[in-house]
């Protein structure tokens, strides 16, 4: 079975349903060799799209590992994210003070990073990592248009931004932004009642999500709210005759009306193949809400 394909935006650029993350690149101990087999291992199961950022630090092993066969290129849409400067990166970080920085000047000398450590022509979304509390909206979307007439840029959104934030940049904008990426899974389940999931719906756009199981918490049940959840997920698990919690832990996030695009975030091939499989499984709303029931701690007023 292979991971099926969406598109966040209305009559848009389409995206796998689930999303290879790779936040942690840098820490998994691959060479190029092995990051490339882990590229083509994905893309074999229909898992396309690869998010990325600056501050990661994971665009320069990817383009190595990209540049040992550039034809693979075609077959992917990459996601990366500009606008956070922290101390210590280099020439676009900060110089003594971590901070946020949403300025053309300092997007298009990103992009162009990211573009080189990447080995690539263009993006095919660009994210805005962080609200800038001194962003100017109308600089943001006239950046924009330059980098989608240059070709650098095919797609814009924006990441952890709230309601009235994404609003007011999508006012200023000519091109449509197609994503909010937020955390969301069972243990944070606040963007439940941020608005966020209803704005996407509204303008029509697919939310992507990180940190699905709360950044192994969940899998570990370190705490009593974990292990309620895990106790409701293995129930509905033996319900559904899914092979494993996490399966079921993505099935309930692809159950939301949003359009939701769920990010992976394992080294583990096997377990990337587990999660590709949990679209198979649709939880009836029962099932859903026993799951949101052991997180809130309560039943449903």
């Amino acid at each position: 079975m292979t991971v099926s394909r969406a598109s966040m935006a209305e009559d848009g650029f389409e995206f796998s349903r689930l999303i290879a993350g790779f936040w942690r690149l840098k820490d998994w101990g691959m060479n190029d060799q092995e990051v490339l087999a882990f590229i083509e291992q994905c893309l074999e199961l229909g898992i396309t799209t690869m998010d990325h950022a600056m501050v990661y630090r994971s665009e320069e092993p990817f383009g190595r590992a990209l540049a040992l066969k550039p034809e693979l290129r075609d077959r992917m849409e990459i996601v990366t994210k500009c606008g956070i400067r922290p101390v210590g990166f280099g020439k676009l970080g900060a110089k003594a003070v971590n901070h946020y920085d949403s300025s053309p000047k300092h997007i298009v000398a990103s992009v162009e990073q990211s573009l080189r450590d990447l080995k690539t022509q263009y993006i095919d979304l660009l994210l805005i990592h962080r609200p800038d509390y001194l962003m100017e909206m109308e600089e943001i979307a006239e950046v924009f248009d330059r980098l989608e007439s240059s070709g650098k840029v095919r797609n814009f959104g924006v990441s952890n931004f709230t309601t009235h934030q994404f609003a007011a940049l999508q006012q200023a904008c000519d091109h449509k932004l197609i994503t909010n990426q937020v955390e969301f899974s069972p243990y944070n389940m606040g963007a439940l009642d941020s608005g966020v999931f209803e704005q996407a719906q509204a303008y029509g756009t697919g939310p992507m999500l990180w940190s699905c199981l709360a950044a192994g918490q969940l899998m570990t049940g370190a705490d009593e709210k974990a292990k309620r959840i895990m106790a409701a997920v293995n129930i509905v698990k033996e319900e559904v005759g899914a092979s494993c919690a996490e399966q079921v832990i993505y099935a309930w996030v692809l159950g939301l009306p949003c359009n939701p695009f769920p990010l992976l975030g394992s080294s583990k091939i096997e377990r990337i193949r587990q999660a590709a499989s949990s679209e198979q499984y649709a939880l009836t709303r029962e099932q859903w809400y026993r799951i949101w029931e052991a997180s809130n701690g309560a039943a449903v007023p």
